[in-house]
């Protein structure tokens, strides 16, 4: 366990908070089925990055908007297995409303249909992928969380359980906590996290 010292807390959602994998992955596995892509290829793709990134990757002359929307949709749809992450809920519950927010690449839609779900927490401020135009790994939503708190990033702890996050992240300038939730610990440290831990409840507030 950590004891962290810092002016507020930008958590990513999927992964940090909530479990939401297996929802993830049965919607986007279909979806690659569907359009004759490699389900596995496309799951792992598309984690901790806005679907609409994605969906551009793999259908560049295709109708973005309405694809994403129907992505959206059987996401918003699918919530079975969505459940908070071990210490999550302790957490979120220690801290100060103006100290923390989630800074996801979820759609705000989504975002709030399974932060509610997972039975947590809506921060006031929750930065999502309508709020910015250039998506993780890009600095842009983590810059964004800090100064809707009113924070320069170098004051804030972000934490991160993808690459994109993490160095996301840190191109704003934050300290970055990751968890081993998604991916192993090399591939974390490689992406430049100062720590690597497990979950929430790794953490205690000094």
């Amino acid at each position: 366990m950590i004891q962290i010292q810092c002016e507020a807390l930008l958590f990513d959602m999927d992964g940090v908070l909530i479990n939401s994998t297996p929802a993830v992955a049965r919607v986007w596995a279909r979806w690659a089925m569907e359009r004759g892509f490699n389900p596995e290829e496309v799951v792992a793709r598309a984690h901790g990055r806005p679907s609409l990134t994605t969906v551009k990757e793999y259908l560049p002359d295709a109708d973005h908007e309405a694809e994403n929307r129907e992505v959206e949709r059987r996401e918003i749809a699918d919530l079975e297995g969505v459940v908070p992450l071990p210490g999550a809920l302790e957490l979120l519950s220690s801290l100060p409303d103006d100290r923390w927010t989630i800074v996801t690449s979820c759609t705000r839609a989504l975002a709030e249909v399974r932060i509610r779900a997972a039975g947590l927490p809506l921060p006031k401020k929750l930065v999502t992928s309508n709020d910015i135009t250039n998506g993780k790994p890009h600095p842009d939503p983590y810059l964004k969380g800090a100064s809707k708190l009113g924070f320069s990033p170098l004051d804030c702890v972000v934490l991160e359980d993808v690459p994109a996050g993490v160095r996301s992240g840190k191109a704003a300038g934050a300290t970055v906590i990751a968890f081993t939730t998604t991916v192993d610990s090399a591939v974390l440290r490689q992406s430049g996290a100062d720590w690597v831990l497990q979950s929430c409840a790794d953490i205690t507030l000094a």
